[in-house]
C-alpha cells in the first residue's frame, strides 16, 4: 500500500487558529484533509470557513462526540474514496508535529493489517493530568486485556483502508470510541503497534474537552461492569459457603472443602451468565464458551481449595477471613483468562504492541 492516499481525519470541537496552521502544513505535503465541526456552535464559524478552504469541513449541528465524529468522517471516506488510502486520525489542537504524522501514516503503508499508534514517550513537559491519567489507563488496559500498549490515549493513530469497516463497527460515541479500539483489536487478536512520537502540549492541554468524570466513567465502564458481575457472584458465594460452613462445623476438613466446592458450582453458574449476555456480550456459541469457562472454574476451584485449606490449616486466620483473602488472590487469575481465553472474539491474527 505504499504511496496510497493519505487522509488525515481531525474531529475538532470549538477550535482555534492552530487548526488552519495544521490544514495548511497538511496540504503542502498532498494529505486529503477532513475536518468534522462537532456542534462547534456560530462563534467558531470563521474558523470553520478558513478550514473550508483548505479541506473538507463535515458539520454535526450539536455535540456528538469524537467517537461519533471519527465515525462521521469514515462514513463519508468510504462513500467518497476508492481504495487503497491510508487514514490518519489526530487532534486539531497542534498537538502532532506533521513528521510523526507522516511517520505512522508510513507504518499503516508497510502494515495494512495493523493499527499504528503515535505512542507519547516518557517526555518532559507532559501535564500532569495527561502523565496521570495515562498512567492509570495503561494499568488498567494491560489488566483487562493482556496486550501492553504505552500510550493507550494518544489521538494520533493511522491505519489502511483495509480496516475502515472494522473502525466504524466499533461502538462508542465520545472519548470511549478511541478505548474501545483498542479493547477491540486486543479482544479480536488483531495487530497493534506503537510509533514513539514527540507531541507539544500547548498551555498545559488547556484545551481538551475531556470530562474526568464522565468520560473516564466511559472508559472503564466494560471493567466496572466486570466488577460488578464478579462482586454480585462474590457475594453468593460467600453467602452460600458461610452458610453451609455452619451447617457443616461438625465435619472438619472435609466439611470445609464440601462447603467451598458447593457454593462455587452456584456461584460459578451465576457468574458465567452475567459475564456472557452483560459483560463481554459474548457471541459465541453458548458451548464453546461454557466449556472453555467451567474447565477456568474448576481449575480455579481446585486452586482456590488447596490455598484456602493451606491458609486455615497453617495460620491462626478463620474460615471466613481465608475466604476473603483466597477469593482476592483468584479474582485477577479469572478477569484475565475470561477476557483472553473465555469470551475472546473469534477470528485473528496476533496482536503486537511495544514501541518502535
Amino acid at each position: 500500500m505504499k504511496n496510497s492516499l493519505r487522509i488525515a481525519l481531525i474531529p475538532a470541537y470549538e477550535p482555534d487558529t492552530l487548526l488552519i496552521d495544521l490544514l495548511r502544513s497538511l496540504r503542502a505535503l498532498d494529505f486529503k484533509a477532513i475536518a468534522v465541526d462537532d456542534g462547534s456552535g456560530k462563534e467558531y464559524s470563521e474558523v470553520f470557513e478558513q478550514a473550508s478552504e483548505l479541506a473538507i469541513v463535515l458539520v454535526h449541528s450539536e455535540n456528538c462526540g469524537k467517537g461519533r465524529a471519527i465515525k462521521t468522517a469514515l462514513t463519508y471516506i468510504r462513500k467518497h474514496f476508492e481504495e487503497p488510502y491510508t487514514i490518519v486520525t489526530m487532534d486539531a489542537d497542534g498537538q502532532h508535529q506533521i513528521r510523526d504524522v507522516i511517520r505512522v501514516c508510513e507504518g499503516a503503508e508497510l502494515r495494512p493489517d495493523t493499527l499504528i499508534l503515535g505512542s507519547r514517550g516518557l517526555q518532559e513537559g507532559v501535564p500532569l493530568r495527561s502523565k496521570i491519567g495515562n498512567t492509570i489507563t495503561r494499568g488498567v488496559f494491560a489488566l483487562s486485556t493482556g496486550l501492553h500498549v504505552h500510550d493507550t490515549q494518544t489521538g494520533l493513530r493511522a491505519f489502511s483502508s483495509k480496516l475502515l469497516p472494522v473502525m466504524l463497527d466499533i461502538p462508542g460515541e465520545r472519548y470511549e470510541y478511541e478505548m474501545n479500539v483498542l479493547l477491540e483489536f486486543a479482544h479480536e487478536k488483531r495487530h497493534v503497534r506503537e510509533l514513539e512520537i514527540c507531541t507539544v502540549y500547548i498551555d498545559n492541554n488547556s484545551g481538551s474537552h475531556f470530562n474526568t468524570v464522565k468520560d473516564s466513567y466511559r472508559i472503564y465502564k466494560e471493567i466496572l461492569k466486570f466488577s460488578a458481575s464478579s462482586f454480585i457472584s462474590f457475594l453468593t458465594d460467600y453467602s452460600l459457603y458461610s452458610l453451609l460452613t455452619v451447617l457443616t462445623g461438625g465435619l472438619g476438613a472435609a466439611g470445609l472443602v464440601a462447603s467451598n466446592v458447593t457454593a462455587r458450582v452456584v456461584s460459578s453458574s451465576l457468574n458465567y451468565t452475567l459475564n456472557r449476555k452483560f459483560v463481554f456480550e459474548s457471541k459465541n456459541e453458548v458451548w464453546k464458551s461454557a466449556l472453555r469457562y467451567f474447565a477456568l472454574a474448576i481449575t480455579i476451584l481446585i486452586g482456590d481449595t488447596f490455598v484456602l485449606n493451606t491458609i486455615v490449616a497453617k495460620t491462626s486466620l478463620n474460615p471466613y477471613a481465608a475466604k476473603l483473602i483466597t477469593e482476592l488472590l483468584f479474582f485477577i487469575i479469572s478477569w484475565l483468562m475470561q477476557h483472553l481465553f473465555i469470551f475472546k472474539r473469534e477470528d485473528s491474527g496476533k496482536v503486537r504492541g511495544g514501541i518502535a
